[in-house]
């Protein structure tokens, strides 16, 4: 497929192009498409170093380049939507914004705090919008939580919980040569189950605490492991402690025998919710009873247009809103390596790709982190302890 100009698009279409659309970039590409029939956005074109002949979800005709430059050398997107390995946010984004664009850029935001230090100052720099792709930033039951937190229905808060306890099989880490890497040709890649897969239950338990920027966060204390053969972590604790003393706890795991929805809890001294943030649903239980709430979300690209055509209209997650995830992802970045799992505390289901391991009683633990708020080795959990 040749990489011609595109064609000018109509003044009310925001020009977007698609950086990565192999993968979890194709459902940003059907995005675009859905925007497009809504008369709100045009698939400028897309970017892979891969050609896209034949990958189903891009419109045949459109624009291909094999490099962002080669892309932003002929044309002048309105918003890129950058898709791609953790190592090439900031040069990517900021090349974007340098470009004139506004980004989504898919998280985690960078691979370092110094990193995200560099990209708020490209934002500053160029004026420019970079919205962050943690979902649940868009959420209205976020929203709500924070909500009913404020009433005072939950009386003082006490303590905020994640768990998270998924399924990845060996193919997960096969999919990619910087999956399951902490570096990758002495590159900081930083790809464990706290900053990638369940970077969503960090950053929403963090969120519902108060904590959005660096500042937010006074203290990180992490408990990395991993039962797949891999450098990264699967089986992690995270505690946090913010600037106004509240602890945040996660208990997280790619290593458990199914996938239960995964959740925030939030305990006050007279009650407590549970958001299943998967689910844009909340589980309140105070003195006024127990109710279930359901809501939706706002999609982060169709916000980041709405944010675009009126400046009354903040980002939701910009990226100085990511700032306290980013002291976690630092935390993990620079604890020494993750210990494994020995084999005593793990069985394996499935066989070939297909095949994971479990680390016994893996989603008990996860909660009791999630709840006392103490890292897995505080706790005594088996693997943890010295043979």
């Amino acid at each position: 497929m040749s990489a011609p100009v595109a064609a000018p698009a109509a003044v009310d279409l925001a020009r977007v192009a698609v950086v990565g659309v192999h993968g979890h970039g194709a459902s940003h590409v059907r995005r675009v498409a859905a925007l497009a029939a809504d008369r709100r956005a045009v698939l400028s074109g897309v970017v892979d170093p891969r050609p896209v002949d034949g990958v189903a979800d891009v419109p045949p005709g459109t624009p291909w380049y094999p490099s962002l430059d080669a892309l932003l050398a002929v044309q002048q997107p309105d918003v890129v939507v950058l898709s791609t390995p953790i190592p090439t946010h900031l040069p990517l984004a900021s090349a974007a914004m340098r470009a004139g664009c506004d980004v989504l850029l898919e998280k985690p935001t960078v691979a370092s705090l110094a990193e995200h230090e560099q990209l708020l100052a490209v934002v500053a720099e160029t004026g420019r919008r970079c919205q962050v792709g943690f979902q649940t930033f868009g959420s209205g039951a976020v929203d709500e939580v924070l909500r009913i937190v404020a009433s005072g229905e939950l009386g003082e808060v006490v303590g905020v919980g994640a768990v998270g306890t998924w399924v990845r099989t060996a193919a997960y880490y096969q999919r990619a040569a910087w999956a399951g890497r902490r570096t990758l040709d002495g590159v900081e890649v930083v790809d464990g189950v706290v900053t990638n897969p369940l970077a969503h239950a960090v950053a929403t338990a963090l969120l519902v605490a108060g904590a959005r920027t660096a500042d937010d966060v006074a203290d990180v204390e992490v408990d990395l492991f991993h039962a797949h053969d891999i450098e990264a972590d699967d089986t992690s604790a995270v505690v946090v402690t913010t600037r106004t003393g509240l602890r945040v706890a996660a208990g997280l795991t790619l290593c458990a025998p199914e996938r239960p929805p995964s959740r925030v809890v939030v305990t006050g001294t007279q009650g407590s919710l549970t958001l299943f943030y998967e689910h844009d649903a909340i589980e309140v239980r105070s003195p006024r009873g127990t109710r279930r709430i359901s809501t939706g979300r706002v999609d982060l690209l169709t916000q980041l247009l709405d944010a675009r055509r009126s400046a009354d209209v903040p980002l939701r997650c910009g990226v100085a809103d990511t700032g306290a995830f980013m002291r976690v992802l630092e935390a993990v970045r620079t604890a020494p390596d993750p210990a494994p799992i020995g084999p005593a505390h793990v069985t394996w289901q499935g066989t070939g790709p297909d095949a994971w391991p479990v680390v016994a009683d893996v989603a008990d633990w996860c909660e009791r982190v999630a709840v006392e708020g103490r890292t897995f080795t505080s706790l005594g959990a088996p693997w943890t302890l010295a043979v």
